[in-house]
């Protein structure tokens, strides 16, 4: 009796052995294949659900969660060198029968990558709104959420398709010109004038460059184990090349200062959410939005850079939740005016 209780643990040890060694042998040995199954089990675990839609021979890749109803759906673009799973930490905080929409951008993760492609952000929005039409997401006006480049895409794709949007949401987005020169673009111009642009600062290839980055785009300090830095790097090194000629792209005369060109054409109620010590684009571009816009909302996120929506993810989601009320209770008004 004794020993078949012996084999009969040492069954089990060995049963609970195995997945406990793999888990320790990919984070060890492939700390990005880690990653992507991080992923995976978040998306699960919120109830999103990846789809492809196709406009001729061009393929979108997106993740959504719920159907749409009365209140408007809400379509989410990242930024520079990001993909659709970012928005995660703000999903998590959205009721569940929100209709939500997270697409991956134009070259980026599942999204085609084209070197025909018109990466600019007119040519990023004039994409997205192809996206828009394929699963017909502007049958109904929808709420437009874009941080950082996504930011800039997005107030770029409000002034130029108004018809499709009821309201927008921009988080530190790019675009505009600034009266204060951020760290990054310090960082930039030294880089310019010692003639190694090839060295940009959001495009890390080792973990010292990615631990770099991190700081340079979060106020709060995260303490990323050297592992998981390895691993973020080695899910973007094969993609660098794209990276470096997409920022070429974007911080060239035709859209550098996109969003800034076109503020004046928005006329969608606009959310303005910024973090305050934002290293990478300064927080004065929050008032030059505002006195653009006609309706404008500004909130200013004290002890908050670059990455709000990694950093104050349920701040975020609650704000823009009640700007949606706010708005909903301004046309309930009227209506019975």
């Amino acid at each position: 009796m004794d020993l078949d209780m012996l084999n009969m643990f040492v069954i089990a040890s060995g049963t609970l052995a195995i997945p406990i060694l793999a888990f320790v042998a990919s984070f060890l040995l492939w700390p990005s294949a880690l990653i992507r199954i991080y992923y995976w089990y978040w998306r699960r675990a919120l109830g999103m659900q990846v789809r492809y839609a196709n406009y001729d021979d061009y393929q979108f890749c997106y993740s959504y969660r719920g159907r749409p109803g009365y209140r408007p759906s809400i379509l989410m673009l990242h930024g520079f060198s990001a993909h659709k799973d970012m928005w995660l930490s703000i999903v998590k905080f959205l009721p569940k029968n929100l209709h939500l929409v997270c697409v991956d951008m134009p070259g980026h993760e599942g999204t085609t990558r084209s070197d025909m492609d018109d990466y600019s952000i007119s040519g990023q929005a004039k994409r997205i709104h192809q996206f828009v039409e394929c699963i017909k997401l502007n049958r109904k006006p929808f709420h437009l959420v874009g941080t950082s480049m996504g930011g800039n895409v997005a107030g770029v794709y409000a002034a130029q398709y108004p018809e499709d949007i009821c309201s927008l949401t921009l988080i530190c987005p790019a675009g505009l010109p600034s009266t204060t020169d951020s760290k990054f673009i310090k960082q930039l111009r030294e880089l310019q004038e010692s003639k190694r642009i090839d060295r940009i600062p959001l495009i890390p290839s080792t973990p010292e460059e990615m631990a770099d980055m991190l700081k340079l785009c979060s106020y709060v300090r995260f303490k990323v184990p050297q592992q998981i830095l390895q691993g973020l790097v080695d899910v973007r090194i094969p993609h660098n090349e794209f990276y470096r000629k997409l920022f070429l792209e974007i911080v060239d005369e035709k859209s550098r200062h996109s969003l800034h060109e076109n503020m004046s054409k928005i006329k969608a109620p606009t959310q303005v959410i910024w973090g305050k010590q934002d290293q990478v684009l300064d927080v004065s571009g929050a008032s030059v939005l505002a006195s653009a816009i006609p309706d404008c909302h500004v909130y200013i996120l004290e002890n908050c850079g670059h990455s709000v929506v990694v950093e104050r993810p349920r701040k975020t989601a609650n704000l823009i939740l009640e700007f949606l009320a706010l708005l909903h209770s301004i046309d309930n008004n009227k209506k019975q005016a």
